[in-house]
Formats: C-alpha cells, sequence, structure tokens
C-alpha cells in the first residue's frame, strides 16, 4: 500500500497502468499502419493518414474555437484576466 499525504493506492500504480495502455495503443497503432501501408501501398496510406491528420486539426479547431466563444465560461475567464492584467500594468 502506498500512502501519499491522504491518498492511498493498493496494488499496482495507477500512472504504471496508464503508461503500459499508452505504449500498448502506440505499439498497436504503428502495427496496424505497417499492415495497412503494405497493404494498400505507400502512397495511398500517406494520402489517407495525411487526410485524417486535416480532419482532425479540423475537429480540434472547431471544438477550441466554439470552447472560447463570447458568452462562455472560458471567454469570459480570460477577458477577466486581461482586465486584471491591464489594471496592474497602468
Amino acid at each position: 500500500m502506498v500512502e501519499v499525504e491522504g491518498f492511498s493506492t493498493q496494488g499496482e500504480d495507477p500512472m504504471g497502468k496508464a503508461l503500459a495502455f499508452l505504449v500498448a495503443l502506440i505499439a498497436g497503432v504503428v502495427v496496424v499502419g505497417w499492415v495497412v501501408s503494405s497493404l494498400i501501398g505507400p502512397a495511398l496510406f500517406y494520402l489517407i493518414v495525411g487526410a485524417l491528420a486535416i480532419a482532425g486539426g479540423f475537429y480540434v479547431y472547431g471544438k477550441v474555437k466554439k470552447s472560447i466563444a463570447p458568452g462562455t465560461r472560458t471567454q469570459r475567464r480570460i477577458e477577466a484576466a486581461q482586465k486584471t492584467y491591464r489594471m496592474r500594468n497602468r
């Protein structure tokens, strides 16, 4: 049992499990990518990977843009921090 300031765990370290899961996930992606690449050809594989990367970028951009839109909590916090900064640096 490991105790750290009121936090205790029994058995395995959860960080170790997370790290093992991450390594397994990366290895799985590499193996699947290698197999798919060898099956459909490298040029088409890179076109598909590029399209997925661009689509993921648009997805993240949309989420970020929506999260800091006017009237959201994040936007109000940003505006409050800017106001505080301006008042301190008069």
